[in-house]
């Protein structure tokens, strides 16, 4: 890798660390200035290595999602169902409070931007995933019209917008919540 290649990928980094690191600390709609001021970098350099926001938040996304992921830790499928359900929604509450300021950041900003618009359908499709894997024998028996609609409401309370009504609107603590969010999984999932 030449010099001026390896230099402008390293900006690249410092610029997408000091955009998480804003967001982190609170500030969750970071200026370019303030974000080239974190990263050590002029403005200048920082457009010149992102084009817009569009593809600052398309590398801040795939950032933050790498390393949500590397919060995912695999859960036996064949364990008993309560065993499951503790774990998923210990390890879910634990990826929401890393998420949450990313998440209030997105709120402000996703209706005008395509990137994080797109960054939330990722995001949504993953979640999904792991409770097809995780759950598949509670969901094998449904036919296919309940199957999507349980698998649309499990989406709904594993994500973002309820844990937010639990911890922001209904101010319960993160096992307090946690709690109400795996009460709401064993609902959906034991329809008997």
């Amino acid at each position: 890798m030449d010099g001026r290649v390896a230099r402008a990928e390293r900006t690249r980094r410092a610029v997408v660390e000091a955009h998480i690191s804003l967001i982190s600390a609170g500030e969750l709609t970071p200026t370019g200035a303030q974000i080239a001021d974190r990263a050590g970098v002029s403005l200048r350099s920082l457009w010149g290595n992102f084009n817009d926001l569009e593809t600052l938040f398309a590398a801040t996304g795939a950032e933050v999602m790498r390393r949500q992921d590397t919060m995912i830790a695999s859960i036996d499928a064949d364990l008993p169902l309560d065993e499951r359900l503790e774990e998923y929604c210990r390890q879910r509450a634990r990826i929401l409070e890393f998420i949450a300021p990313f998440a209030r950041s997105s709120e402000i900003r996703a209706p005008f931007s395509r990137e994080l618009q797109r960054n939330r359908v990722r995001y949504l499709h993953g979640v999904r995933s792991e409770i097809e894997a995780l759950f598949a024998g509670e969901l094998t028996g449904l036919d296919v019209a309940d199957r999507r609609e349980v698998l649309q409401a499990l989406g709904i309370t594993v994500t973002w917008p309820t844990w937010v009504s639990l911890r922001d609107v209904m101010r319960l603590s993160i096992p307090e919540a946690t709690a109400v969010m795996t009460r709401m999984v064993a609902a959906l999932l034991t329809t008997d």
